[in-house]
């Protein structure tokens, strides 16, 4: 950490890679990410289909809600759905995108059962056959730099054939948030049986999705898969929560192979470091190799496992994998799956590591009991994790 600390932390510039007849365009970078985002808006020509779990009102959500009104006035079919507990900006804030033409919706489960559900999607479809999708979401904490304390994210912009996949699965998500509006019932369990059928494909590019109690199908259900057979795993996640038997199935892979964890060391929500080091010590003590990340808030979410590569809106926690709607790419690619896990070597070496004696002097009564806290406040909201903390 040392050497870290020395050298000023720089995210990575943009890189592309083209596999399995697709081009990747991953970026790293805030500033490069927003630009992306706002080039693919003006870059369309007949349609925009965008999903949002949080839309800032801010200087980067007004550039991005400009620039969705100006190809609503310039004749491209706008259609923007958000999720109404992540939508900071309010719906009065995209009035300007009615006015223009375009369509706007919130996707907003009422009271009940299925209000603790929330769509933590993100992606933009630009004409049916460009989409970026990623980790980020539209607001200034996640273009901004890391001296700024800005958001450690990664968002990815995809050509190629899957971007179909993307088109339907909006329509399903559009077509379920007109039916919650218009009062229909039994919203819930159509919910579950859109990801429940969902066929993503049995290519090397799939996209996976997840959606409230559903197993078999849901995006997790491929990563186990991939785990079961595992001898190697990357990943880098903001949110580490997962169920005991996934913990089990990550610490068999240490076992027979090698794995390596890159989770929070600064987050806004202070419950998200607890909850992940309570899980810690069975992690350490299977061989996993753990690492905090320091420069500024992490929020990526990104999984490699042996030659298979996960990337999209999903934490490693129960709310994204029991609760929440989710997607996730995966891409089945040894040459990009390489290219990720050097992505993954940069941020760990602006890590702390977390050894066996550094969990012991962490690991207090004290501490355990503030992480055990945590760790059940955050099946009912991250945020409301971060209110109920003050």
């Amino acid at each position: 950490m040392d050497d870290a600390a020395a050298t000023p932390y720089c995210d990575l510039p943009p890189f592309r890679i083209a596999a399995q007849d697709h081009s990747f365009t991953f970026y790293p970078g805030g500033a490069d990410r927003l630009a992306a985002l706002i080039d693919l808006i003006a870059s369309a020509r007949e349609r925009l289909e965008v999903f949002y779990y949080l839309f800032d009102d801010d200087e980067s959500g007004t550039r991005v809600r400009d620039a969705l009104v100006a190809a609503a006035r310039r004749g491209v079919a706008v259609h923007l759905i958000v999720d109404a507990f992540g939508n900071d900006a309010g719906a009065g804030f995209f009035a300007p995108l009615r006015a223009a033409g375009g369509r706007f919706a919130e996707f907003s489960p009422k009271w009940g059962t299925r209000y603790l559900v929330r769509n933590h999607q993100k992606f933009a479809i630009a004409d049916g056959a460009r989409v970026m999708t990623g980790g980020a979401n539209v607001s200034d904490h996640y273009f901004a730099p890391p001296e700024a304390n800005g958001w450690c994210d990664l968002s990815v912009l995809v050509e190629g054939p899957v971007a179909a996949q993307f088109v339907r699965w909006f329509a399903l998500l559009a077509e379920w948030t007109e039916n919650e509006a218009r009062g229909r019932v039994a919203q819930l369990r159509r919910l579950r049986d859109i990801v429940k059928d969902w066929d993503g494909g049995s290519g090397p590019v799939r996209l996976l999705v997840g959606g409230p109690l559903v197993r078999r199908g849901h995006w997790a259900w491929a990563l186990r898969q991939d785990l079961a057979r595992a001898r190697r795993l990357d990943t880098v996640t903001a949110y580490f929560s997962p169920p005991r038997s996934f913990r089990r199935q990550i610490a068999r892979v240490a076992r027979r192979g090698a794995v390596r964890m890159v989770m929070a060391g600064k987050s806004d929500i202070a419950a998200a470091i607890d909850m992940a080091r309570l899980q810690y010590g069975q992690l350490l003590r299977a061989g996993v190799r753990l690492f905090e990340f320091q420069p500024c808030k992490l929020h990526m979410k990104l999984l490699v496992v042996d030659g298979a590569s996960y990337v999209g809106s999903a934490n490693l926690d129960k709310r994204s994998l029991r609760i929440n709607v989710e997607l996730m790419l995966r891409i089945e690619d040894e040459a990009l799956a390489a290219r990720l896990r050097a992505l993954i070597d940069h941020l760990e070496a602006a890590s702390e590591p977390v050894t066996l004696k550094w969990y012991a002097e962490h690991a207090t009564l004290l501490a355990r009991l503030r992480w055990g806290i945590a760790y059940w406040l955050n099946l009912a909201d991250y945020r409301v994790s971060r209110l109920a903390s003050g």
